[in-house]
């Protein structure tokens, strides 16, 4: 000690005794020692300190951003007339509005998309701040009249409204389908509550059909619309429609393949990291654990498949949808690639060039192209006409170009040339670029162009009180010959058809056995993966569990039956007491495509199902349908119905099976009610109004 402290020694006690000096010093050192030290100390934390408070304030802001909900704001500083909001559930409405607000430059305005479930609509009464404002709606119906996800707080804010709007000037198009009882509910409630709270509309309604040629509609009331639009601001088409560019192409020679989206709907890697909870936009890979072959003969293929949702959190009632996200077949992906000239693996972003839109890309990126086109984009499906009138321009042959350009017109043989050459002889893309060899147009172009690959709803075919980690799917894989001879194949029918059944319980290991490098899709690298998630609906067993159910599911309709019935048998065994149990079921053969057979047949002989009835239209001379057989048994599907109180469930087709047994139970009620046709249709209607009538159908 004392030799450290000699360097440091005090002159003014060097005539001390070295005992004493020895002392002082090591005393001197340790007092010293500790002093400095603790100075240093306390300097050094207290100027840490000094330095973290500002920073505290600058970590907040960037860890939780603040999305400013007023579209009004947005369109002040943007310099946008027109807002286009779409009620979408499928994309087509959101395509739809995106073509309007690209429209609006023509006239000399300027227009925006957006998506109503991001902004606060009470703002609508604002819009008149805005010159030449305008708020167009495109809405589609979704199941039975009721509003697509993203619409839900639209209409429930438009149902409790008591705003005035009557500064606001409006215009409305409906998507829905005619074969449904409630052909665009939606958009005709939309149109009719605006006006009520005071709005201005400048435009008839527009009602699209699905059932007939949406796009042709859509065209049709648009190419009258903007003259309406043009005559209110006083204002005219600044020329011809032309070609803008909505995104820029960015391609990434040198990228972190960690930062590379594969398949991925939402959150990058969710797929190898999941995280609940699960839904459209952070989807549940799921595991399929069987896969089979349900009918005996015929040249069709219908499958049963069961996929685990163990440790998912997810769950399901009976009637419910299960929601896939199914990928396009790899070989017309390729053939693209090929056709075009394009190197699939390329990585790539497009961004959006109106950096204030909050669409950033029109799919995840960075991505390649292979991903895109296998995972993103639709491209089995027919292009719609203004994707025909883009890529015309790339077309080097003048009278390909010309063909492209009068199928994208209005005028009526253009009109008819899209129906025949494209909607009839069902042409995707890949058709259209083989039957016109000099269309070639850039990838990055064609895939800005084509519409988002949806997911596919399917009825749930098991009870959650049975089958807690399983949700079961009953599916027909769609394949048929086209008018040019070419083979179609349905995109998720083909796709469940093809998965392997893997073990159960290994859904959430799977993911994490990818190479963080691949640019292989998660799910593409396993081919028993189901990215899915739950959609909740109205089609419920009734809440008594003693009160009758009448089922009528031919085909695959027969899918949510199977639910019903298994939770049935199961409050039977938990000692409920359970009301008749009526199924209603239709196939075209007997031996060949009758589906659940012994399952049915066990639930009959269990006391379960108290009556089946089984139609198979092509096993006699005359057809045989579910409707012949209610017919048959009226005064027993009265009784239940008028005495019972029984439940009544139809699922399957909307165009022919659904409006058949609807006109039955007309015919029933009308001769065993002593009603006339019109009280009868409203007896039925009053079922469907308290629940006792549902329908989940499909076109």
């Amino acid at each position: 000690l004392s030799a450290m402290g000699e360097p440091s020694m005090d002159p003014s006690i060097a005539a001390d005794s070295p005992a004493q000096q020895d002392s002082l010093f090591s005393m001197t050192d340790v007092f010293l020692i500790s002093l400095i030290t603790g100075l240093l100390t306390y300097w050094f934390f207290f100027r840490k300190k000094k330095e973290e408070v500002p920073e505290l304030p600058k970590m907040q802001t960037v860890a939780a951003p603040v999305r400013d909900s007023s579209f009004i704001e947005k369109m002040k500083k943007t310099g946008r007339n027109i807002v286009v909001f779409y009620g979408s559930q499928t994309g087509t409405a959101e395509e739809f509005a995106n073509r309007l607000a690209k429209d609006a430059h023509r006239y000399g305005l300027r227009g925006m998309a957006a998506d109503p479930e991001e902004y606060d609509l009470s703002d609508l009464s604002r819009l008149s701040e805005i010159d030449k404002s305008l708020a167009v709606f495109c809405m589609a119906t979704y199941g039975e009249g009721d509003p697509t996800d993203n619409a839900q707080d639209f209409y429930d804010w438009l149902q409790e409204a008591d705003a005035d709007l009557s500064g606001l000037r409006f215009a409305v198009f409906g998507l829905g389908n005619k074969t449904y009882e409630h052909f665009n509910a939606m958009g005709k409630y939309v149109d009719k509550r605006l006006e009520e709270l005071g709005a201005q509309r400048i435009f008839e309604l527009g009602l699209g059909d699905d059932d007939g040629n949406l796009e042709e509609d859509f065209i049709t009331w648009r190419e009258q619309f903007w003259p309406a639009v043009c005559e209110h601001f006083g204002v005219e088409a600044t020329g011809e429609e032309s070609s803008i560019r909505q995104y820029e192409l960015v391609v990434h020679t040198d990228v972190n393949m960690n930062k590379v989206y594969t398949g991925e709907m939402g959150r990058l890697k969710s797929y190898e990291n999941q995280k609940p909870p699960f839904d459209a936009k952070n989807p549940f890979l799921a595991q399929v654990t069987e896969n089979r072959k349900l009918n005996e003969g015929g040249e069709r293929h219908l499958m049963h498949l069961e996929l685990d949702i163990s440790n998912s959190k997810i769950r399901y009632e009976s009637g419910d949808h299960v929601a896939v996200y199914p990928a396009n077949d790899s070989s017309l992906v390729n053939q693209i690639g090929e056709i075009l000239g394009t190197d699939l693996d390329t990585v790539m972003s497009l961004n959006n060039l109106d950096e204030e839109s909050n669409k950033k890309h029109p799919f995840p990126c960075p991505t390649s192209y292979r991903t895109a086109l296998t995972y993103y984009l639709d491209i089995t499906n027919p292009p719609r006409t203004n994707v025909l009138y883009e890529l015309a321009q790339y077309a080097s042959d003048s009278g390909e170009q010309e063909r492209l350009r009068k199928m994208a017109s209005s005028a009526a043989e253009g009109k008819a040339l899209y129906l025949s050459w494209v909607v009839e002889a069902r042409r995707n893309i890949l058709a259209i670029l083989q039957d016109m060899p000099s269309l070639r147009p850039p990838i990055d172009h064609l895939c800005e162009l084509l519409p988002r690959l949806q997911a596919r709803y399917y009825s749930i075919a098991s009870s959650s009180k049975v089958h807690p980690n399983s949700i079961h799917i009953c599916a027909v894989t769609v394949e048929y010959e086209t008018k040019t001879g070419r083979l179609n194949k349905g995109v998720a029918t083909s796709w469940l058809r093809s998965k392997v059944p893997g073990q159960p319980g290994s859904s959430s290991q799977v993911p994490g056995q990818q190479e963080s490098s691949s640019q292989v899709p998660v799910q593409q690298g396993s081919s028993s993966l189901v990215p899915m998630y739950v959609r909740k609906s109205q089609f419920r067993l009734p809440f008594k569990p003693s009160t009758p159910v009448i089922m009528i599911g031919p085909g695959t309709g027969i899918a949510p039956f199977m639910g019903f019935i298994q939770e049935r048998a199961w409050l039977k065994q938990q000692g409920k007491e359970v009301g008749e149990t009526v199924l209603y079921y239709g196939c075209r053969h007997e031996r060949e495509d009758y589906l659940y057979r012994e399952e049915l047949a066990r639930f009959q002989k269990e006391g379960v199902l108290t009556q089946l009835n089984v139609a198979f239209s092509r096993d006699q001379a005359e057809k045989v349908y579910v409707q012949h057989l209610l017919k048959k048994n009226k005064e027993n599907v009265w009784k239940l119905v008028n005495e019972g109180m029984a439940h009544i469930y139809v699922c399957g087709d909307a165009r022919n099976m659904a409006r058949d047994v609807q006109n039955t139970f007309y015919e029933i009620v009308s001769e065993f009610g002593n009603m006339s046709q019109p009280q009868a249709v409203d007896y039925v209607k009053k079922l469907m109004t308290k629940g006792r009538y549902s329908l989940d159908v499909w076109s």
